[in-house]
């Protein structure tokens, strides 16, 4: 049975002795699991009551009172923002209510977050990446869970499992959830400290500052991935990636490039756990809840992939369409058969010229010549008839021409010619 305001202003007044309440006023929580208000007291001053609202929850809330009695006071100057102080407790039965001192600022939601200034999205990147630079020792410390890269992966592979026996996950859903969680590469991460319940209601902002980070009930080292599912689920990407940036920025090392991609996939599988939740403690309206929102998941994600499908063919038709007008745009190319100019080059041998019997040859009879001058004269004979041209005769006395061969060129068709 849900407790009123009143009801918890009345179990604060037990928690923190000379406390009295002078207005209430409800605080925005996780409704399953805890009844929260906000006091105001004679002087001024704020209070916030946590009340559990099962076994379960109250041991949470027990985990935070050692997570915040572990932010030592050199832990929580470091930080940019403030942690909570628990200023008591009273306990009724199995369950505890503790009372926060309240922290200065107040809450937004998730539309009013990302339509603010890019002053606070660099407010919102840098208490992340504080809350994930938090020493180790913090968690190991408190006796905390501490995860693997792999060991995270296997605990949404046993909670997917878990999720499939309810029969009640959209085929669609599982496939795809699969399909990412057997996809080795991308849990490749480094661990760090990771709040574990961080969303809108967890933040308080004044001014464009992030004041304080509240509900450390889930504190653990794991996936940083899991801080950011409650962004990714909001679908503001611009928001998102401002975030991201100043986070990235801020941060002691380089974020791994599929920090999103898992926040997307954890945002969607939180639906599941708040299914198994649901029926677990035996809540028809939350059950019925958690399968409408996962049918309507299952149908946006079968609708965008249509949408995908349709993109690519038109896109491919695109590109065929301007590969073909780039083919037809090019100039025509044609081919023309050479003429027939027959053969080029014929060779024939000019006969041996030969003396008639008995003759003489021109010049004096029986003259004899000396053999420097017989060489001198056929050298000039030979240069006459180059200077001749082809076919012109030239007497050589005493010379045989038999070796001299005539080559007849045929003239080229006039086309070659032009």
């Amino acid at each position: 049975m849900r407790r009123t305001p009143l009801e918890l202003a009345a179990i604060a007044t037990a928690a923190v002795p000379g406390l009295a309440p002078t207005a209430t006023a409800y605080s925005p929580d996780d409704d399953a699991d805890f009844d929260s208000a906000l006091l105001l007291d004679a002087e001024g001053k704020r209070w916030r009551v946590r009340s559990p609202r099962h076994p379960e929850a109250s041991t949470r809330l027990e985990t935070e009172f050692m997570v915040l009695r572990a932010f030592a006071p050199a832990i929580r100057a470091e930080l940019p923002f403030h942690v909570p102080t628990i200023a008591g407790t009273v306990r009724q039965g199995a369950l505890t209510t503790f009372v926060y001192a309240h922290l200065q600022g107040g809450m937004l939601s998730i539309e009013e977050l990302s339509a603010g200034t890019p002053a606070l999205a660099r407010e919102v990147g840098a208490a992340l990446a504080a809350i994930h630079d938090l020493p180790l020792t913090l968690v190991t410390n408190a006796d905390l869970p501490s995860y693997s890269a792999n060991e995270f992966r296997q605990r949404k592979l046993n909670e997917l499992d878990q999720a499939a026996t309810t029969g009640k996950i959209p085929a669609t859903l599982l496939r795809r959830w699969e399909h990412a969680l057997e996809d080795v590469a991308l849990w490749r991460f480094n661990t760090s400290v990771v709040h574990g319940d961080l969303h809108e209601d967890n933040l308080m902002v004044q001014d464009d500052s992030v004041t304080a980070v509240t509900g450390w009930t889930d504190l653990r080292i794991g996936d940083p991935a899991d801080d950011f599912a409650w962004l990714v689920a909001s679908n503001e990407s611009s928001f998102v990636e401002a975030v991201l940036s100043h986070y990235t920025q801020a941060r002691r090392e380089t974020p791994d490039n599929h920090l999103l991609r898992r926040a997307a996939l954890l945002a969607e599988f939180a639906l599941a756990q708040y299914l198994v939740k649901a029926m677990a403690a035996g809540h028809q309206s939350m059950t019925a809840e958690a399968e409408s929102m996962l049918q309507t998941l299952a149908n946006d994600i079968e609708e965008q992939a249509r949408r995908d499908e349709a993109a690519q063919a038109a896109e491919d038709e695109a590109a065929a369409h301007e590969l073909a007008m780039a083919a037809a745009s090019q100039p025509p190319v044609s081919v023309m058969a050479i003429p027939d100019v027959g053969p080029s080059v014929s060779v024939a041998a000019i006969p041996a010229t030969t003396e008639p019997a008995g003759a003489t040859p021109a010049g004096p009879a029986n003259e004899e010549k000396d053999p420097e001058i017989i060489g001198d004269e056929n050298a000039e004979a030979l240069d006459n008839a180059g200077e001749a041209g082809p076919g012109a005769q030239v007497d050589h006395d005493g010379t045989s021409t038999a070796a001299i061969s005539v080559v007849n060129v045929t003239p080229l068709h006039s086309v070659d010619r032009s």
